[in-house]
Formats: structure tokens, C-alpha cells, sequence
């Protein structure tokens, strides 16, 4: 799903548009053991400057932007400039204090581990 929002250029009254920026959401993989919530995000061509991701109120939100860095002027553009936008309700199991999140190759790959609370256990069973 892709949304296009245009940077307009205004001259002598009329708007011309100069650039557009593409309002992407990003697509996703999750996958679930007994320890953590693993979440796979693609959003390539951004950088580890340009991202951010957010845990509030049990809400996890991942924005961004990439920007595209061009010589010459555009005559085709299907890769341009980008705004990267994902929000997740987590659930209260979370440890967010633990959480950690690596970029590599366009990929943002968030660990989300469960509370030791959350986790399986066994209960032993004693003799009577």
C-alpha cells in the first residue's frame, strides 16, 4: 500500500510539482517462541539515522525516511524518496526494557522478549 505525497513548488501563483515523497508501509514478518516475539520489518534503502522506533502505552511504532541521493536531474523515478510508517499493538508481556532492534541490508529485525512471567514452565508434580 503506497500513498504519494508531492512537494509543490509555487511560482507566480501556480503550484508546479517539484518532488514526490512516498508514504510506504513497510512489510512485515513475525514470528513467536517461548522467549521472544521476533519482527522482521523490510525498508530498504534506509539508514540507521533516518529510523526510529517507539514502545508506548503498548504501542509499537516504526517510522522512517529514505532519502534518495540523486546526481543529475530526475527523468525516471521509480525508487525515490520515502516515508516509512508501521504502528503494532504489542501485548503487556513485553519486557520493553529488553527490547532490541538491529538494521542490516534493509531489514529491521526488532527482539521483543516476554517477561519471565509470560514464559512456559514446567510445574513438578511431587509424590504424595
Amino acid at each position: 500500500m503506497s500513498d504519494h505525497l508531492s512537494v509543490m513548488k509555487k511560482d507566480e501563483g501556480n503550484l508546479e510539482p517539484t518532488h514526490q515523497v512516498h508514504s510506504v508501509t513497510p512489510d512485515v514478518d513475525i514470528y513467536e517462541n517461548d522467549n521472544e516475539i521476533l519482527l522482521y520489518a523490510d525498508m530498504p534503502g534506509i539508514s540507521k539515522k533516518d529510523l526510529s522506533v517507539n514502545i508506548d502505552n503498548g504501542r509499537l511504532m516504526l517510522t522512517g525516511t529514505r532519502q534518495v541521493r540523486v546526481d543529475g536531474a530526475r527523468i525516471w523515478e521509480e525508487f525515490g524518496d520515502a516515508e516509512y510508517h508501521r504502528v503494532f499493538s504489542i501485548p503487556q508481556t513485553i519486557d520493553t526494557a529488553k527490547v532490541r532492534a538491529e538494521l542490516s541490508d534493509g531489514v529491521l529485525r526488532l527482539h521483543l522478549p516476554k517477561s519471565e512471567a509470560a514464559k512456559p514452565r514446567q510445574i513438578e508434580i511431587k509424590g504424595a
